[in-house]
């Protein structure tokens, strides 16, 4: 059986680096080397017509750079920044990029980059190949490293612009994704929108009070024209009556 590869772009302006990171990808089996441009207007056709999953995207280019190029992705394949300046470095993770890599880059460094690349891009095929989530738990990407969640462990979700904060009983989690794609993501059945800024885990509920649901002591505001469904929902046919 063939081994899964990665199909990779370098984009990059200087041809010494773009032979150099070149010649490193061709040692890493995993690897499989599509293309190779000096500019960001011919990486966009690279991508508009073959399936890259990796960019190794160096940021200081002519007419648009990297950073800019990177920003007007709809859905940007995983990407590594390569650059000689380590001035944009929280940037580039402010947008969900796996590494950041200064020149000179070393083989060693280049190759643990590659790794954490594949293994994220292991975890996403494997997500997106369950319709339902066998499993209890998830992965966000959190500063430099990949956390593992429990689902039975998240109270809720507080949105902050394009971050969410993610609560959990003893701790929190602040990561580069938007409230509403945690949404389409986590099990419907456990999970609810009850506010443009809040998501709730509804085995957390304590109780409802007005317009507010109650978790871990948190008084969490319910939107007016969410109530009726909010309230249906976490009370079901689990509420009592005489």
């Amino acid at each position: 059986m063939t081994a899964q590869k990665l199909n990779c772009l370098i984009v990059d302006d200087e041809p010494i680096a773009r032979k150099g990171l070149e010649e490193y990808l061709q040692e890493i089996e995993f690897l499989h080397c599509v293309a190779c441009c000096e500019s960001a207007l011919k990486a966009s056709s690279y991508l508009h017509e073959q399936k890259i999953d990796l960019i190794y995207l160096d940021i200081h280019m002519p007419k648009v750079t990297g950073i800019d190029f990177l920003k007007s992705l709809k859905s940007p394949p995983l990407t590594i920044l390569t650059t000689a300046y380590s001035d944009y470095a929280v940037e580039g993770y402010a947008l969900d990029v796996i590494d950041y890599l200064v020149k000179p880059i070393t083989f060693d460094r280049f190759l643990k980059a590659s790794q954490k690349a594949m293994e994220f891009f292991q975890l996403k095929i494997n997500a997106a190949s369950h319709n339902t989530f066998n499993a209890d738990y998830f992965f966000v990407r959190c500063d430099r490293k990949f956390e593992k969640v429990f689902f039975r462990d998240v109270t809720y979700v507080e949105s902050l612009q394009n971050y969410s904060v993610i609560h959990l009983h003893d701790r929190k989690l602040i990561t580069y994704i938007t409230l509403t794609s945690l949404e389409n993501q986590l099990p419907k059945d456990e999970f609810l929108k009850v506010h443009k800024s809040f998501l709730i885990s509804i085995p957390h509920v304590e109780a409802i009070e007005g317009d507010e649901i109650v978790i871990d002591g948190m008084r969490i505001p319910i939107s007016r024209n969410l109530r009726e469904r909010v309230t249906q929902q976490i009370l079901g046919n689990r509420l009592f009556k005489r």
